[in-house]
């Protein structure tokens, strides 16, 4: 090999190597936590989202996930979001109210018509503004929608005391999550509310702490609570969404192209949210059922009819946000 030949393999060499570094230097790994385990319905599309933030940004956006409240519970994870150290948290967006309060309205119970109803009121300029307010005060920015990710795709209660109406509901001892709304509008309609975390539930129950607990269908089976609370009642308490929560000073740190790029991987897994939950709720139902778990849907119009005054009296009281009722009649369908 004459040295001319040498000289320009070593300089490609070395020009591939200045590239790698470079590509090295600009990638960047976040931190993905949450609570679900890593081979339930969630935590797949999870998963799913991580692996295609690498493909769409062709690598130079990695994320790492951490299932199973690896990295801490709720208010932990929150605090590590807001200084930056975790970078993604999907949840429910009721979770953001530690900033912006008025945000646990957007999962009011026995409220809106159906999921339809529920989007489009997320889309209102009143909704817009929390988020905008989160993002101001808390520096927390949401990538997507949260409509975008179905979530459930419907709500059911898993009790170990079937009920068929209201009436019979009562005195149940429910498990619920910290949310003042959701805890408030269950004592309204009869439930003894116990706040625990989720990972808490199983052995909760199990141990007659609590008789129930609000679940998305779909994390019914993977949690294995039907195993000591085999009634499985729909509700449909209120429509479900995900809040893909993000450090918003490294988000809009990125450039336009990956942030773009991210968004796309954000869509393909929303769309295969909606083939996957549905697919596995109704899997997850014939399973359950084969194990003798009862599964019923009651009309829970009286439910309903029961958080009219609950509302009407918030709204006496001005406890409701400014807009919040003329919000969600005006998003309801002609």
């Amino acid at each position: 090999m004459n040295r001319i030949l040498r000289n320009a393999l070593a300089a490609g060499v070395m020009t591939a190597i200045g590239a790698a570094a470079t590509v090295s230097a600009q990638a960047e790994t976040w931190r993905m936590a949450h609570k679900m385990p890593p081979d339930s319905i969630e935590g797949q599309l999870f998963q799913f989202f991580a692996d295609k933030v690498v493909e769409k940004t062709g690598g130079e956006v990695e994320i790492k996930v951490f299932p199973n409240e690896q990295l801490g519970s709720d208010d932990t994870v929150l605090e590590q979001l807001q200084i930056g150290t975790v970078n993604v948290y999907p949840e429910g967006t009721s979770y953001l109210q530690k900033w912006v309060p008025d945000i646990k309205f957007s999962s009011a119970p026995f409220l809106f018509d159906d999921r339809e109803h529920w989007v489009r009121f997320m889309q209102t300029d009143l909704v817009k503004g929390w988020f905008q307010q989160i993002e101001d005060e808390a520096g927390i920015a949401l990538i997507g929608s949260p409509t975008a990710f179905l979530r459930g795709p419907y709500r059911v209660m898993v009790t170990d005391k079937p009920w068929t109406n209201l009436e019979e509901m009562q005195g149940t001892r429910l498990r619920m999550h910290p949310d003042e709304l959701a805890a408030a509008a269950w004592r309204h309609l009869g439930a003894e509310v116990r706040t625990l975390a989720w990972t808490e539930v199983y052995e909760s129950i199990s141990r007659g702490i609590v008789d129930a607990v609000n679940s998305p269908i779909a994390l019914v089976e993977p949690m294995k609570f039907y195993e000591v609370a085999p009634y499985v009642i729909r509700h449909d308490e209120y429509p479900q969404g995900m809040a893909f929560m993000t450090n918003a000073k490294r988000w809009n740190a990125l450039s336009d192209e990956l942030r773009a790029q991210v968004l796309e991987a954000f869509a393909d897994m929303a769309a295969e949210s909606e083939k996957r939950t549905i697919a596995a709720a109704n899997n997850d139902l014939e399973a359950m059922k084969a194990k003798d778990v009862s599964y019923t849907e009651p009309d829970t119009s009286d439910f309903v009819e029961r958080m009219q005054s609950f509302y009407q009296e918030m709204e006496e009281k001005g406890e409701l946000p400014e807009g919040f009722l003329d919000a969600v009649r005006s998003s309801r369908a002609e």
